[in-house]
């Protein structure tokens, strides 16, 4: 006797309760992987994004917000802040490294960031092909730029003024960027960013009422590569630089001490404002999280629910198939067999609810990524395996066992006999 054929062939036989029972197991199991993926991606790429940025300067402001401006480049700056002040705030002590941002264009919604070249050694980004800017004007891609644009070693860039395409008002045609150099896939923010040096976001946003020899002979000094450069790594020029200005410095402490001291001086003592990425984003976590906890509830009612269902429809099925279950009794079968069949009957209705849900989890997830990436700019997949889905899909195989296990029982206590009799009379 074949358990596991009688098994399915009885599922088989109630095919819209099975289908039912498959869909509400389904459902609820794919919000639950579909949540544990997103939750498990999120939070690797917010710590990925803020490794070794102990804080950020800006303007003042929301906090979160100079964060998730700087660091991760989905919201609008605070504001600017004096290049003059950035500089000597660069230069104390507590600060073993500050690495500035220019923000305020794009390029078809990708960020044109103002930055030197160590924010690529930040990321640990390297070159695949071409090299670093060294002269106004030369941009060098991130990975998923040059994959979804098609951009390439020297083609040009015609920026718009604006951080989104959306936003985006002006484009500077008369500025164009050339592609040097394209970057590595590093799986960080930098993959989607277009960078330059902050001198030539300067150039871009500052009027010029010369043209020609004016304007070359400024462009020449700026990429004199003799020059002598600030704390920030970038040039001096002590005409122009008290009006200019930058978006932000991403900052190293030279120990850890300075995390206590360094924030409270910023806040207390300059116009500025300090963030720490670390507590940022574990609020911004902690926020998502009760949202997320909300939908993961739903989703284990949805899982219960469908357990009960199994359970319902393998009671209600023992009443309909006394009379088979007893006749499989007279012709040789134990009790031990007859309640394993039961048992494994709500195991396989269990299986393939939770093989349903896994499917749908993870193409939702891949579905949702897609748009995210898109619209958004940030990295979602559902082509990962997490190891906690193998404990959600045995968990619920346990509830599909317990939930058979009631039916099972009652099959193994049958009276034979006096089930004939019933049936017969």
């Amino acid at each position: 006797m074949n358990l596991f054929k009688i098994s399915l062939a009885y599922i088989y036989r109630r095919k819209l309760n099975t289908l039912l029972n498959m869909i509400l197991l389904g459902l609820g199991t794919g919000i639950v992987v579909v949540l544990l993926l997103f939750g498990e991606q999120f939070e690797e790429n917010l710590h990925r994004n803020v490794q070794n940025i102990d804080v950020v300067v800006g303007a003042k402001g929301s906090p979160l917000q100079l964060i998730l401006s700087s660091v991760f480049h989905v919201d609008v700056p605070t504001g600017n802040i004096p290049l003059l002040e950035a500089r000597e705030l660069a230069k104390n002590r507590a600060v073993a490294q500050a690495i500035p941002l220019a923000l305020g264009d794009n390029y078809r919604g990708y960020r044109i960031v103002g930055t030197t070249s160590a924010y690529a050694k930040h990321y640990r980004a390297e070159l695949v092909d071409g090299t670093f800017w060294n002269e106004p004007y030369q941009v060098v891609i991130g990975a998923q730029v040059a994959s979804e644009t098609g951009l390439a070693l020297g083609d040009e860039v015609i920026s718009s003024h604006g951080l989104t395409a959306e936003t985006a008002s002006e484009q500077h045609e008369s500025q164009p960027f050339r592609v040097v150099g394209v970057l590595q896939p590093t799986g960080s923010i930098i993959d989607r960013l277009l960078l330059t040096a902050v001198e030539t976001v300067w150039l871009v946003h500052e009027p010029h009422e010369e043209e020609g020899d004016g304007l070359d002979h400024h462009l020449e000094s700026q990429a004199d590569e003799n020059r002598a450069r600030d704390v920030l790594g970038l040039p001096m020029d002590s005409e122009a630089d008290a009006e200019r200005e930058v978006t932000g410095l991403l900052i190293r402490y030279r120990s850890p001490i300075a995390a206590v001291s360094f924030p409270r001086y910023v806040n207390k003592e300059t116009k500025f404002q300090a963030a720490s990425p670390a507590f940022e984003t574990t609020r911004l976590f902690a926020l998502l999280g009760v949202g997320l906890e909300v939908v993961r509830v739903f989703g284990g009612v949805l899982v219960f629910a469908a357990a009960l269902s199994i359970f319902v429809a393998l009671y209600n099925a023992m009443k309909d198939r006394r009379y088979d279950l007893a006749m499989m009794r007279a012709l040789g079968a134990s009790r031990g067999k007859l309640f394993v069949q039961v048992l494994l009957e709500g195991i396989l209705l269990t299986f393939m609810g939770t093989g349903l849900g896994f499917v749908l989890g993870h193409a939702s997830t891949e579905v949702i990524g897609a748009w995210v990436r898109e619209a958004q700019h940030i990295n979602l997949t559902g082509w990962i395996i997490l190891s906690d889905e193998f404990w959600l899909i045995g968990l619920a195989l346990v509830l599909g066992s317990v939930s058979a296990l009631i039916p099972a029982l009652q099959v193994y206590r049958t009276d034979v006999a006096q089930t004939l009799v019933e049936v017969s009379g």
